[in-house]
């Protein structure tokens, strides 16, 4: 398939370096145009608070891309060391590249097990390579059967059952810090789909008011109106800060929006020693990690993993069954594609062979002619046919062997031996 999964996650790079490594609207744009037209090849990128990996595919005769040359790609695309992004990145290749896909899609790779927003962002993600043109024949059939795989693992299996997600696992967290709520603030910063998430759990837990700040007073005052909450103007932050109890963050922001000294000096001395809880949800972090002490806490993504253990029991139960579903899934889709590559050229060096065989067979017959009774004729020919089926099978079937196994050499190498098309 030529196909190659590369990036790194919350497994293989801590959250300092997935939040140099994030992208953007504008990032993402000048890597699908520039992967595809560098490489000639398709490409989709993938990027959460957990991950940011390229799916990039070329067609089976030219050299695949592989980590280090994305390395490069990444260095030069963000403005850091090389160095500093290859030891962390993983590699998966064809029918492994398509099965962490599909685990992906499926949330069996995710922090929180069986965390339904990792197939919406799988699905923009593949959606936005679409609309850059970046996305082809192989990437659209692996996408496609990703989702399709996603959808029937969370309806077959009991993966998704019960209220685990990012942003449940979150509220969690809250509830370890605080034992009641109703005399709580909570301070929502910015108005991703995450941190609207969350608030609708936090809802339930009845607040006593609920701040929302935004860049975009639209946007602030429409999370503020699904939440019955309060707008909070962007300049008076640090004011809000001062009240609050609890914060959520998740703006896009390439830095942080509050730094060490800007807390000290405009939120710490007005909270006069109450306990502060940060959630910092983004990436790249909106808050300086270092205003966490004994008074104020900042967790942020990673700190997610500590706490979702409580409450996967019941859905690694049902992890066996998933993973047998994504395993055919993936066999089910290395074969339809195989067939979809294998059959033209197998159409073609059948087609080869049969010239080679007219050749030799029609001087043949042209000699005999008239010394040979119909049926003789027809032995010969059937003889010669039989010949070339019993030559043509070894290739074939080794070419589908091959092919199972996600390797597309012999395939590449038929075509030159017979100087066959791609």
């Amino acid at each position: 398939m030529n196909l190659r999964t590369i990036g790194c996650n919350v497994s293989s790079a801590a959250v300092d370096l997935r939040e140099r490594l994030a992208f953007d609207a504008a990032k993402t744009q000048r890597a699908l145009t520039e992967l595809s037209a560098r490489f000639a090849a398709e490409v989709v990128v993938l990027d959460t608070c957990n991950r940011v990996e390229l799916y990039v595919s070329r067609i089976d005769t030219v050299a695949p891309v592989h980590s280090p040359l994305m390395a490069e790609f990444l260095s030069e695309l963000h403005g850091l060391p090389a160095s500093e992004i290859a030891p962390h990145l993983y590699e998966h290749a064809d029918t492994a590249a398509a099965k962490h896909l599909f685990r992906v899609a499926s949330g069996l790779d995710s922090v929180v097990l069986g965390e339904a927003q990792i197939a919406g962002q799988v699905k923009d993600a593949y959606e936005t390579a679409q609309q850059a043109g970046a996305a082809g024949p192989l990437l659209n059939a692996l996408f496609s059967a990703a989702l399709r795989v996603s959808k029937r693992v969370r309806s077959e299996t009991g993966i998704g059952q019960g209220h685990v997600s990012v942003s449940s696992a979150a509220l969690d967290f809250v509830r370890v810090v605080f034992n009641t709520f109703t005399d709580k603030t909570v301070l929502v910063i910015g108005a991703g789909k995450m941190g609207r998430l969350t608030l609708k759990h936090l809802a339930d837990l009845h607040p006593a008011a609920v701040l929302v700040t935004n860049r975009s007073s639209e946007k602030a005052a429409t999370v503020a109106n699904d939440c019955g909450g309060r707008v909070v103007p962007w300049e008076q932050l640090d004011e809000a800060l001062v009240q609050a109890d609890i914060v959520l963050s998740t703006t896009g922001a390439p830095e942080p929006i509050v730094s060490r000294r800007r807390f000290d000096e405009k939120v710490r001395r007005g909270r006069g020693g109450r306990p502060l809880l940060i959630f910092d949800m983004a990436v790249p972090r909106d808050f300086d990690a270092s205003i966490h002490d004994g008074e104020v806490s900042v967790f942020n993504v990673d700190d997610l993993t500590r706490v979702a253990d409580r409450s996967m029991a019941e859905r690694r139960r049902h992890l066996p069954a998933a993973e047998t579903i994504v395993e055919t899934e993936v066999k089910k889709f290395v074969a339809d594609w195989n067939r979809r590559a294998n059959g033209p050229v197998i159409g073609q060096l059948t087609a080869e062979v049969e010239k080679i065989r007219d050749a030799v067979l029609a001087p043949l017959l042209d000699k005999l002619n008239g010394k040979l009774t119909d049926s003789e004729k027809a032995y010969i020919e059937g003889a010669f046919r039989l010949f070339q089926n019993r030559l043509l099978h070894g290739p074939i079937a080794a070419l589908h062997e091959a092919s199972h196994e996600g390797h597309g050499g012999l395939r590449e190498a038929l075509m030159k031996l017979f100087g066959l098309k791609g």
